[in-house]
C-alpha cells in the first residue's frame, strides 16, 4: 500500500501543480483580455480622432478654395477699377486740353 500511496500523493501533487498553472494561465488570459479591450478602446479613440481631423482638413480645403476664388475675383475687380480709373484720367486730360483750347479761342475772340 505504501507504493500506491506514494503514487497517489505524486498524482495529487502533480494535479495541484497543474491547478496552479491553470490558475496562473487563467489570470494571465484575463489580464491579456483586459489589455486587448484597452487596445481596442484606444484604437477606436484614434479612429474617431482621425475622422475628426480628416473632417477638419476637408473643411480647410473647402475654405481655402473659397478664399482663393474670392481673392481672384477681388484681383479682377481691382484690375477693372484700375482700368476704369485710367480711362477716367485720360478723359479728364482730354477734357482739360479741350478746355484749354476753348479758353484760348475765347481769348482770341475777345481781343
Amino acid at each position: 500500500m505504501g507504493e500506491k500511496m506514494k503514487t497517489f500523493e505524486n498524482k495529487e501533487k502533480n494535479l495541484n501543480k497543474l491547478i496552479d498553472k491553470l490558475s496562473s494561465l487563467s489570470a494571465s488570459y484575463s489580464q491579456s483580455n483586459l489589455n486587448s479591450n484597452k487596445i481596442s478602446d484606444e484604437r477606436n479613440q484614434l479612429e474617431r480622432e482621425k475622422k475628426d481631423i480628416e473632417n477638419k482638413h476637408d473643411k480647410l480645403l473647402r475654405e481655402h478654395k473659397y478664399l482663393k476664388e474670392k481673392l481672384l475675383k477681388l484681383k479682377e475687380e481691382v484690375s477693372n477699377k484700375s482700368d476704369l480709373e485710367e480711362k477716367f484720367n485720360q478723359d479728364i486730360d482730354e477734357l482739360s486740353k479741350e478746355t484749354e483750347i476753348l479758353v484760348k479761342e475765347i481769348d482770341k475772340w475777345q481781343m
